[in-house]
């Protein structure tokens, strides 16, 4: 039975990062092991081929091959998230193709970057993604990277259509759920794009975060989740507090320090494709300061590190 995304399009989910080895081809043994992982944590979902999983440099072969392996490693335990990410609205396409081919259970689509698109192009884009496939489509609105927002007006259009069944949000807006939840139709998640904001969007209406950490810590995320769900601000305040000095290093040079992070925690190489470097040494003394004030607090399970 097809289970709707809103039952599981919610919580922190892991944008995985995608390991490479010393060849820089792409560690499929080691990107099996963070999905078992992922699962064996209980997510709800998985998102691969994105922001962290360097998906700009990976060829269309190779990102079949991280989506199939994603698909037989989840066999329905948890979904699976394919980035089609591509500035181009024919490539982005022929990747969301690739991507139900392959078995994934929902399509991300990001505004496309460096072209600047006029709000009619960014719904024409979109609309031709979900014209080519099946799946249902998360929209991820990255200003930063993309220059130009998906506005509220745009959003509002494009999810007359049901396919449209979520958003990553990486505004920093953290008033747009709440602003918007009026509006949007029922079972629409929204959930917020970046660590950085993801506390703050889910105590103002969010439905949860792509996130970045939760590569490192999954468990702690899902507890510091329920107890939001659960009004248990304070307990849920305190935890992620104790996240902020990781999160801080993982936003300030990602994916390069979440890749050394997993490393330190003996899960894959810290390798990076260029134009993206590993981290200096300053960078990766901030990363192990970071990890160092959580597992003093047993926070984090560290085994392997």
């Amino acid at each position: 039975m097809l289970i709707p995304p809103a039952a599981w399009f919610t919580g922190f989910i892991p944008d995985l990062p995608t390991p490479f080895d010393a060849a820089d081809a792409v560690d499929l043994k080691a990107f099996a092991a963070l999905c078992e992982r992922q699962v064996a944590a209980g997510v709800p979902a998985i998102v691969v081929c994105e922001t962290a999983g360097e998906a700009s440099t990976l060829s269309p072969a190779e990102q079949e091959l991280v989506i199939r392996t994603a698909v037989e490693v989840a066999r329905g335990r948890v979904r699976v998230i394919a980035g089609a990410v591509s500035n181009a609205t024919s490539r982005a396409t022929e990747l969301a193709r690739r991507a139900e081919a392959a078995g994934a259970d929902a399509v991300m689509s990001v505004v496309p970057a460096y072209n600047k698109p006029m709000q009619e192009g960014m719904l024409a884009h979109f609309r031709t993604i979900t014209g080519a496939i099946g799946l249902p489509v998360i929209l991820h609105d990255n200003p930063s990277r993309t220059l130009r927002p998906l506005a509220d007006e745009t959003l509002l259009r494009l999810v007359e259509s049901r396919q449209f069944v979520g958003l990553r949000d990486g505004s920093g807006d953290i008033t747009r759920p709440m602003r918007l939840s009026r509006n949007l139709p029922a079972g629409f998640r929204f959930l917020s794009g970046e660590d950085t904001t993801a506390f703050a969007c889910i105590t103002d209406g969010g439905d949860g975060a792509i996130s970045e950490v939760a590569n490192i810590a999954p468990d702690l995320c899902r507890t510091i989740f329920s107890h939001l769900r659960q009004g248990r601000l304070q307990s849920a305040r305190y935890l992620h507090k104790r996240l902020i000095p990781l999160i801080a290093c993982l936003s300030k040079e990602s994916p390069a320090a979440l890749k050394y992070a997993l490393n330190i925690l003996g899960l894959m190489s810290a390798a990076t494709r260029l134009p993206i470097v590993p981290l200096d040494a300053a960078a990766q003394r901030s990363v192990v300061r970071a990890f160092a004030a959580i597992a003093d607090e047993e926070l984090i399970d560290t085994v392997g590190a």
